[in-house]
């Protein structure tokens, strides 16, 4: 009887070993799934601590020849240096760079990577990509953060949080780097989103208003009431009238980039372009250690604002008009290599 009740006793312990360490494999089967679904690369995106940083993956390649694409891009960062060393009477009206200067600076600590963003230059996709570098694996697709979560100022970090020595070690040691577009294209392209759009009523409020008042004779109730039907000439001419820019800074998304991003106080590392936007970000997370298993979002958008498109918005524009107008966008024309539109008429 009683080795009888040995075996029992000795059967139950195993049943109760097997069944733990069942349980134990299958809350780790779940625990392995929910990462996968957070990160379907199986590839620790939040750190690259032990492994080379972008600053010298860029200034010193494993490889002994510099490839195209650096000698690329170091051409064009000769062409920001050129650029603000000949016009410094200009370009360095400002000395000394507050932390408000430095708002559109997003810090990624993980990757050490400094991003100036520019609206109407592909902004929104690449906060989603600073989203999944930074997120921690809370991220993985860019595409499924939609589009106003990534212009939530809350969800990224941005350079003028930090004290001045944190500021300053960053911008030594980060790769920075931006994105920029023809001018007077983006210039385009911000004037339609923001008053040709009917959703846009901030925009036409704020700034619609003002306009149409200093700039429309005779203009209805209605219009000064709601600002909703700008003309691209009078925006224009709001732009280059020497009390607009007396009364505050631009917005945003027509602000000239060197007064955005501080060029020439700021080296920035990369100056990726619009008209190879899709390269020019692949390079960087390439660099970032990153571009194996992340890539820049690409989809077709037939809205977007095109040469000719741009070409035709300024048919109406006097040519005196087109000459103060590129005087204001002077030096991001100089700057990143653009050259004068073929369509401008220059006093």
């Amino acid at each position: 009887m009683k080795p009888a009740l040995l075996e029992v006793m000795r059967m139950n312990r195993i049943c109760r070993m097997v069944l733990a360490t069942c349980l134990g494999s299958f809350i780790l089967v779940i625990f392995y799934f929910q990462i996968m679904r957070r990160n379907p690369f199986g590839v620790d995106i939040c750190c690259r601590k032990g492994s080379r940083s972008p600053l010298q993956e860029l200034y010193n390649p494993t490889q002994l020849e510099l490839s195209s694409t650096a000698v690329l891009h170091q051409t064009r960062r000769d062409q920001v240096t050129d650029t603000c060393r000949a016009n410094s009477a200009v370009s360095r009206k400002r000395r000394v760079l507050t932390p408000n200067d430095l708002k559109h600076l997003v810090v990624d600590e993980d990757h050490e990577l400094i991003y100036c963003y520019v609206p109407k230059v592909a902004c929104t996709n690449w906060k989603r990509l600073m989203m999944v570098l930074t997120g921690r694996g809370k991220y993985s697709d860019p595409m499924e953060i939609p589009a106003s979560e990534a212009h939530v100022s809350a969800n990224l970090k941005t350079l003028n949080q930090y004290s001045i020595p944190e500021i300053n070690h960053r911008l030594k040691s980060y790769m920075k780097f931006l994105f920029v577009r023809e001018p007077f294209e983006r210039l385009v392209s911000a004037y339609r989103n923001k008053f040709t759009q009917k959703y846009n009523t901030s925009f036409h409020k704020r700034y619609g208003t003002k306009i149409i008042k200093r700039q429309r004779k005779n203009a209805t109730q209605e219009a000064l009431r709601k600002g909703d039907d700008v003309k691209f000439e009078e925006f224009v001419a709001y732009l280059i009238d020497p009390h607009t820019q007396r009364e505050e800074p631009f917005n945003e998304h027509w602000q000239t980039v060197y007064s955005l991003c501080h060029p020439c106080h700021i080296h920035y590392d990369l100056v990726g372009k619009y008209e190879t936007l899709e390269e020019d970000s692949n390079y960087v997370l390439q660099l970032a250690g990153v571009g194996s298993y992340l890539k820049f979002p690409t989809y077709a958008k037939s809205t977007r604002t095109t040469d000719e498109m741009t070409t035709e918005f300024f048919q109406n524009i006097s040519s005196e008009h087109q000459t103060q107008l590129y005087e204001v966008y002077k030096l991001d024309f100089l700057m990143f290599n653009y050259s004068v539109p073929s369509y401008l008429k220059l006093e």
